[in-house]
């Protein structure tokens, strides 16, 4: 493994190591206490005074090591610096009142027009691994949700936390395309005006009935910018179920209601922008959105991937813990009681060998 492997979390923290000289410094500046024993001279051997230096070392030795392991130093086995190809796709998601329509079914039960087209959603983010994904939901007006993005799995726990009823209700086609078309403007991506290799995909159920921007306005912005609008039709023509609910929100019955649906309208931004429109059946919706984009040259990506990181902050904390904590043992002054009793024992032993008598040897 080599050096370039290893890399800090939190590398200003081993601007604390400067400090370190400073405190040997100061340290050197103070005096330090010495034991003075009577008569001393008369049987002082070295090894039996501990070195001073010890402590300070077992100290600052202990602080460098938690220092740096406070920088978290890490070992990434697999850093890499990856070029990649692929699109930028904002979703623009309609989730005004009419969505509640339940004119589709699964499985045998009713579904509304969300839920029709959440399998559409994911697919985008599912199957399309290398292109960059955002997300804007509009009704009364325009949300970003998401921003361009890789985080694929974090894009699909927001689309199961969609839900009608999050905005004001209404039908802001224009806003929510203006929107997606703001969160696609990088530079770097552009060749003049044109936004090279960047999408719209517009999915609603209704007429344009609020904004700031008509349809027919944010479409001529994504035509000078180059950027295809795909629109996808979602709901059935002529009579929907619309269902009522009581103010506790349960379902209490149906009501019938005319679909709103201006398919010419989405035909006709489609067909500005260079893009094409669909209508929300089934899967296979996304899929004839997928070969319709496909169609467009790439994008290059440069990103990074670590793929395993290691931890190494126990592997110096500990130790540097430990080494800390004997610095402070070996420190404690002699006047405390246990350090008492270790050098009373110590000069003892030593001055009861002194005063042993001396055996004669027996002689011949």
């Amino acid at each position: 493994m080599t050096l370039t492997n290893y890399t800090f979390a939190s590398p200003w923290w081993l601007a604390a190591l400067l400090a370190l000289p400073l405190l040997v410094w100061v340290r050197g500046r103070r005096g330090a206490p010495v034991l003075v024993v009577p008569f001393a001279g008369a049987w002082h051997r070295p090894t039996f005074i501990p070195t001073s230096r010890w402590p300070a070392a077992f100290a600052l030795t202990g602080l460098a090591l938690l220092i740096v392991a406070l920088a978290r130093p890490q070992i990434v086995e697999d850093k890499r610096e990856v070029k990649q190809q692929g699109y930028d796709l904002m979703l623009a998601i309609d989730l005004s009142g009419s969505m509640l329509a339940e004119d589709y079914e699964r499985g045998g039960d009713r579904i509304n027009r969300l839920q029709a087209i959440k399998p559409i959603i994911q697919a985008f983010i599912g199957q399309r691994k290398s292109d960059r994904i955002g997300m804007v939901v509009f009704s009364g007006r325009a949300y970003t949700l998401a921003p361009l993005t890789f985080d694929h799995e974090w894009l699909g726990r927001q689309v199961e936390r969609l839900k009608l009823g999050m905005i004001e209700d209404g039908t802001a086609i224009g806003d929510g395309l203006g929107v997606a078309l703001t969160r696609l403007e990088q530079a770097g991506r552009e060749e003049g005006n044109q936004r090279k290799g960047a999408f719209v995909v517009l999915m609603t159920d209704g007429a344009n009935n609020r904004g700031l921007l008509s349809p027919e306005q944010a479409t001529e912005i994504a035509k000078s910018r180059g950027v295809p609008v795909h629109t996808i039709g979602v709901g059935r023509e002529g009579l929907v179920l619309m269902p009522a609910f009581d103010d506790a929100g349960n379902k209490i019955g149906y009501s019938r209601r005319i679909s709103d649906l201006d398919e010419g309208q989405l035909r006709a931004m489609a067909d500005a922008t260079g893009g094409k429109f669909f209508r929300a059946m089934d899967i296979d919706t996304a899929e004839r959105a997928f070969a319709a984009i496909d169609q467009v040259q790439k994008i290059e990506f440069q990103a990074k991937s670590y793929l395993i990181t290691t931890e190494l902050f126990a592997w110096l904390a500990v130790p540097g813990s430990v080494l800390l904590f004997l610095g402070a043992l070996i420190a404690l002054p002699p006047q405390l009681p246990r350090r008492a009793k270790t050098v009373a024992a110590l000069y003892d032993r030593r001055d009861g060998a002194r005063r042993a008598p001396l055996q004669e040897k027996p002689t011949a």
